[in-house]
């Protein structure tokens, strides 16, 4: 399935798209009284039990809507935590080849760059605000802080059920779906404060930086989540184009990574990283006041943002 959260009439109502792409089956108005239909959060807590309810109505909708007669959010508009990990190898070489673009060093040849051996070790991740996530067609703020403002074309696995010390052979089952994610930087931001050897903050920090959408399409969806084509486009042009082949360590490595004497919750979210080629970073290319980005990801939709400067 693919599941949204959406605003219809001034409330918040979960829901999945139907086959035509136009309509979606309105959980939360077929079953008014359900607990598992009040919100994306409370549809995963339901387990199987929930999740079968759900594809009843996907079935055989009680209560249709239309897309026109909606405004979509993130799918979990409040994830319960939120990490982003730093999972592609090609990525970290062109990024960091450029840091000479902010004053730090003379430009270098991404074949060149070392990275530290821990990356290389056990999958390398920050904590993001779960507080500032929007969905698709939202307006992005652009931070008043910042002059080079960029995307990062990434996907993320949201669980399904927690857990502590998941082997890895047993991750996937843990995982409930999959969604794009735009991982708005800051990008003059990040490369001030990042010597100082903690972080990022304000880099990623501030209101409507972290973007999911516009689906939660179920794990069973998903064949394959390392096999799939990767595209951003700003304005219309393509800008970036990577695979999910090439991410170095993958869930199963995070959630076993992760949940190492800590235990893990139904609702958190994983992010992969950016993809190799997936910013404008990696090609000295940044967004300007105005700019479209959409972000495309086999079987996970498009996901479509405006950056606006704020007055």
């Amino acid at each position: 399935m693919k599941l949204a959260t959406f605003e219809r009439a001034g409330e918040r109502h979960i829901g999945a798209l139907l086959a035509d792409g136009a309509t979606l089956s309105d959980f939360t108005a077929s079953e008014p009284a359900a607990p598992a239909f009040r919100d994306m959060l409370a549809l995963i807590d339901g387990g199987a039990a929930a999740l079968d309810a759900a594809q009843q109505l996907v079935r055989t909708p009680k209560q249709q809507v239309g897309l026109a007669e909606i405004r979509l959010l993130a799918p979990v508009p409040e994830p319960r935590q939120m990490r982003d990990f730093l999972c592609f190898e090609q990525h970290i070489r062109q990024a960091r080849a450029n840091r000479y673009l902010f004053g730090q060093g003379a430009k270098l040849d991404p074949a060149s760059i070392e990275l530290p051996e821990v990356w290389y070790q056990q999958p390398i991740y920050y904590k993001c605000n779960r507080f500032s996530v929007i969905g698709t067609e939202t307006d992005v703020q652009w931070p008043r802080y910042c002059e080079k403002l960029d995307y990062e074309l990434e996907f993320g696995a949201i669980l399904g059920r927690g857990g502590k010390n998941i082997r890895r052979e047993n991750a996937r089952a843990h995982i409930f779906g999959y969604c794009i994610f735009n991982d708005v930087s800051a990008r003059d931001a990040q490369m001030k404060e990042m010597p100082g050897q903690l972080g990022p903050a304000k880099g990623k920090d501030f209101d409507t930086g972290n973007i999911l959408g516009p689906w939660l399409v179920t794990a069973d969806e998903i064949k394959d989540p390392y096999n799939l084509t990767m595209v951003a486009r700003v304005n219309g042009e393509e800008w970036s184009r990577g695979h999910s082949s090439s991410m170095g360590h993958r869930f199963e490595d995070i959630l076993a990574h992760v949940s190492s004497e800590e235990t893990l919750h139904a609702g958190e979210f994983f992010g992969s990283g950016t993809v190799g080629n997936g910013c404008g970073l990696e090609f000295g290319r940044f967004l300007r006041d105005g700019d479209v980005v959409e972000l495309e990801i086999d079987g996970l939709g498009i996901l479509r943002n405006r950056v606006v400067k704020q007055s």
